[in-house]
């Protein structure tokens, strides 16, 4: 063998070497390039990343960005220990800010048409004031989906929290059908490349799957974690609690309040409780408004439907 097809031959060698190496270590650290929230920016320090098409590049550390780890698709139908995760939405506060919404979609890869979390314009008679209404996946204990689902893709865990497998999703749309709030949309297209070499997680629910459904998850792989959801902490007005049924405690980054009490002092309901589907997600009634409702109405992208009818 020649002395330059040698040389070649050991580059070669070191490169996949390397190559092995680093995605080894960006893997077991949870970084992705271009996946998911961004990391504290640092003082210039410079690492080595695997892209996904094999090429090793040079990066600043803050453009690095965490992708949330969910357990694997068999953990992610035992839900967490003792707990019941419950959500409080305070009408009151709400201003359409669209941060709740802008969060979730970084944290999910979705594309600005694709919501799950929507702002809706409520108006509940022609005498009453307009007020904004956020509307999650209400993770409902008697959920339709989940027993229209012919495959078991849907399911309810011990936590309350109901989840979609795309990997078993077979994309009828009879869960779609079937929920009474609207909140299922059916992935169309297929998934940014950023997700690309990610393993998927019903937790996470990405790299999304072509041609199935999907929802708000009330973020499982952050509560894992004891952490709030992202929808709770970017609101600037404080307007959405999360927390745990079972220890009477919600909290929305601020404050941590007992829920029980909130519930039975400022009125608060669960949406369209008459149907028996049991929400985990309450409300309070948009009373004392911080904010007049008109502050919200700049705020709407283009295409975007705020009609509760949409």
């Amino acid at each position: 063998m020649s002395k330059k097809k040698e040389n070649k031959k050991n580059t070669r060698r070191e490169f996949l070497q390397q190559s092995a190496l680093l995605a080894a270590a960006t893997t077991s650290a949870g970084f992705l390039l271009n996946a998911c929230k961004n990391e504290e920016a640092s003082s210039g320090e410079k690492v080595n990343v695997l892209t996904q098409d094999g090429a090793v590049v040079e990066v600043n550390k803050s453009q690095l960005k965490v992708c949330p780890q969910g357990a694997n698709r068999k953990e992610s139908r035992k839900g967490i220990a003792g707990r019941k995760f419950v959500m409080l939405i305070d009408l009151s506060k709400c201003k359409n800010a669209r941060k709740c919404v802008e969060s979730c979609q970084e944290m999910h890869h979705l594309p600005t048409h694709m919501e799950y979390l929507k702002v809706y314009l409520m108006k509940d008679s022609k005498n009453t004031a307009a007020y904004w209404m956020p509307k999650p996946c209400f993770h409902c204990d008697n959920p339709p989906c989940v027993s229209l689902c012919p495959v078991g893709a849907t399911f309810k865990r011990s936590d309350g929290i109901v989840l979609i497998d795309n990997k078993i999703c077979i994309g009828c749309k009879f869960c779609m059908t079937g929920c009474p709030y609207s909140a299922r949309i059916f992935n169309w297209a297929k998934h940014d490349s950023a997700n690309d070499g990610a393993e998927y997680s019903p937790e996470t629910g990405h790299p999304r799957v072509h041609g199935t459904v999907s929802k708000c998850d009330f973020c499982p792989e952050m509560a894992r974690k004891g952490v709030l959801p992202s929808c709770v902490t970017a609101c600037p007005n404080g307007v959405i609690y999360y927390g745990d049924f079972n220890e009477d405690a919600v909290s929305n980054g601020e404050e941590v309040v007992r829920f029980s009490e909130m519930i039975k002092n400022k009125g608060g309901y669960q949406y369209a409780d008459e149907l028996g589907t049991e929400p985990s997600v309450y409300y309070l009634p948009p009373v004392d408004r911080i904010f007049p409702v008109e502050n919200g109405l700049d705020n709407i992208p283009d295409g975007i439907d705020i009609s509760i009818d949409a």
